[in-house]
């Protein structure tokens, strides 16, 4: 499980090295690309037995669940410092429970109820009150967004997709954004930036470690997590990323304030609320 964190928590320092030469897009093209291509061989003679039933789940998790949130935690990481964003990508749980009690009637208790309003009342203070200047505080929004569309594809996978592999589900899904991200990518500057641009192969480095270690191979110890362990702590995962994410901002030279560490107590304190109850 710290491994685990390690590697997620590193994802947005990694998107920021990105950022560096390439743009939003072109760095959540290559993400989805590259990580397609490297689940590739484990899938590939899967894909023409993927049931009926399966078909229209796959569909969302691989748009809710890789495509979408790859371009919006880009373009918040333009602006935003990427402490930040590990902080604010741990609504990730919540969001799920919330969606679980909303679209598939989980019965909810008060005290997961208090958790939920907690948790959001942290990404709440974050936004409100953790340095961020007026100009580009909406950005914030396009995380939690993110976190949304994860919390949609969880419960798909949780509901619809069971019987499957956690590397199946993931490996397939790609295919839904992964082909057409590449293709994309192939109208885009980033030839010319390659050959032209002082950093771009760092910054493709960057984008690849992001691309294989921190989405595939991620999501191959995380299947092992699950089925080694339970899915309550498997999820306790969710405690530690913003940390890690919050030491590699204060590495990269970003600012860390006490309403970072407000803002983590408040919205970990109501997932610790959600998992108790």
């Amino acid at each position: 499980m710290i491994v685990l964190a390690f590697i997620w928590g590193s994802s947005f320092i990694l998107m920021k090295k990105g950022l560096i030469v390439f743009n939003d897009i072109e760095v959540a093209q290559l993400r989805m690309g590259i990580a397609w291509l490297s689940l590739l061989p484990f899938v590939w003679k899967k894909l023409f037995n993927v049931e009926k039933k399966h078909i229209i789940p796959i569909l969302v998790v691989g748009l809710f669940g890789n495509g979408f949130p790859a371009f919006l935690f880009t373009k918040a990481q333009t602006e935003l410092d990427s402490s930040l964003i590990g902080i604010l990508n741990a609504l990730v749980p919540l969001f799920t429970f919330v969606f679980a009690m909303l679209l598939f009637k989980t019965k909810v208790k008060v005290g997961q109820l208090i958790g939920i309003l907690l948790g959001l009342s942290g990404a709440i203070w974050l936004i409100a009150g953790g340095g961020l200047v007026l100009e580009n505080a909406h950005y914030s929004w396009y995380i939690i967004v993110a976190t949304m569309c994860y919390a949609i594809s969880l419960n798909t996978i949780k509901n619809y997709l069971k019987e499957m592999s956690a590397i199946d589900i993931s490996g397939l899904a790609f295919f839904v954004v992964g082909p057409f991200c590449l293709l994309a990518l192939g109208f885009s500057d980033f030839s010319f930036k390659m050959m032209n641009s002082e950093g771009a192969n760092l910054a493709l480095f960057y984008i690849v470690i992001l691309s294989t270690v921190g989405t595939s191979i991620a999501l191959v110890l995380f299947n092992q997590l699950v089925k080694g362990t339970t899915a309550i702590f498997a999820s306790s995962v969710t405690y530690l990323i913003p940390i890690v994410a919050i030491f590699w901002g204060f590495v990269d030279g970003e600012i860390i304030t006490l309403n970072h560490f407000i803002g983590i107590a408040i919205i970990l304190g109501g997932i610790h609320l959600v998992n108790k109850a």
